[in-house]
């Protein structure tokens, strides 16, 4: 029996139910609760990272390489497995890049973006040779004094904020004025700018939003950021080698939501894969995606520790909470709060159900897990778990925030 034949809030065709005891790729979450040895803890399933990307890959046209962007999930083990799986990966602190050459990627083909790298990340990026991708005239300059001092000659992509977005996205991350890179029409110059340097120019990086399910924004998006970069390489010092258009690939959460269509996708990337061929015939046409790869090959696994009734409504306190998965709680991004999708892990279905909220130890009324859902009845000792939690997750929560011990993560 799978999750979605129960009606949960999103498909998961990766986990099943057996004798009413939820299953990770056929393995029960009992035996991963004694695997992890403690709870809390999340769970990754390789099989799941695996079919995701192989999935992807029948779908997408051969000419458009996929990278795997770490901050959706950063977890060292996790970044092995997917490092073969993926053309390139992409990081946004030192400590990322150092993970991601752990994993055996080669360097060129690891990419660096952020808005604030600190003169010792830029230090060792140029020192391991991988591409920086650029957000402002200043960091500019910066690497040019490195590749002056240290005699290398850094790869670097400008990494461009249009004056477009992507509609209807999760997270705006381009048009109007943004922290993230430099401004479309003051591009040009900043590549006039490079080509006086001691710098050697590879390409564009155009990423306008992120978790998003309507496919037609995310092909209007892709359009459009071919035909700017096709435009700003008029001007640029060298070829354009690379040409990354971001990702913006969601993932149902929440009820009414549907998996992303990818069809309409990746007929528009055919196109644009012919397009950069004529226009811009030296150029990997580059997606980047991180919570569509890992987001729902992960689950949060917390313990019941106390059952209690406040004036008829039911409260489960577990021993996880915001401190471990800021986004389930409604906490990073959310502006009205939604229930991710939240199941008692050993007793799915449940012959008796009730209407409960699921609460953490901290001391703050927004340590809230899941707020009046309907559940299998749960006591002292059962395992919660909150599903779509294999991005931003753990590493995008205030683990020390009243000091409580952090969850374990394992890949099954």
């Amino acid at each position: 029996m799978s999750l979605g034949e129960l009606g949960q809030h999103a498909p998961h065709p990766f986990f099943g139910v057996k004798d009413d005891c939820l299953t990770v790729a056929g393995t029960s979450l009992l035996d991963i609760a004694a695997q992890a040895g403690r709870t809390p803890f999340y769970a990754y399933s390789r099989a799941y990272l695996s079919e995701r990307v192989a999935a992807l890959r029948s779908t997408l046209p051969a000419g458009v390489h996929l990278h795997y962007a770490i901050k959706a999930n950063p977890m060292p083990d996790l970044v092995r497995h997917m490092a073969p799986l993926v053309d390139g990966l992409d990081v946004a602190s030192a400590r990322e890049m150092r993970v991601a050459l752990d994993a055996g990627m080669r360097p060129e083909l690891i990419s660096f973006a952020g808005p604030g790298k600190t003169p010792a990340e830029l230090e060792a990026a140029v020192a391991a040779g991988i591409v920086l991708n650029v957000e402002s005239e200043l960091e500019i300059e910066r690497l040019a004094e490195i590749a002056r001092r240290t005699g290398a000659r850094p790869q670097v992509a400008v990494r461009v904020n249009p004056d477009f977005e992507l509609k209807t996205s999760g997270m705006k991350m381009s048009g109007g004025p943004k922290q993230f890179g430099i401004d479309a029409e003051r591009v040009p110059a900043a590549l006039a700018q490079i080509g006086r340097l001691p710098l050697a120019f590879v390409g564009f990086h155009i990423f306008s939003g992120s978790q998003n399910l309507r496919a037609e924004a995310i092909v209007e998006a892709q359009q459009k950021a071919v035909a700017l970069a096709i435009e700003l390489a008029r001007t640029a010092p060298a070829p354009v080698k690379i040409l990354n258009i971001g990702g913006g690939f969601g993932i149902p959460y929440f009820p009414g939501e549907k998996p992303l269509d990818l069809a309409p996708i990746a007929a528009n990337l055919q196109q644009l894969v012919g397009t950069a061929r004529t226009a811009l015939p030296t150029a990997q046409l580059v997606i980047e995606l991180g919570r569509y790869l890992v987001g729902e090959a992960g689950i949060y696994v917390c313990r019941v520790l106390d059952r209690k009734i406040s004036r008829g409504h039911v409260f489960l306190i577990t021993d996880g909470g915001l401190h471990h998965h800021l986004a389930a709680s409604g906490n990073f991004g959310q502006v009205l709060r939604k229930n991710y999708p939240v199941i008692v892990g050993n007793h799915v279905r449940g012959t008796a159900r009730e209407v409960a909220s699921v609460v953490g130890p901290l001391c703050t009324p927004l340590d809230l897990l899941a707020d009046r859902m309907e559940l299998a009845r749960a006591e002292v000792g059962d395992l919660i778990v909150v599903l779509q939690s294999g991005a931003y997750g753990l590493s995008a929560s205030p683990l020390g925030f009243l000091s409580h011990p952090a969850p374990a993560e394992l890949l099954v």
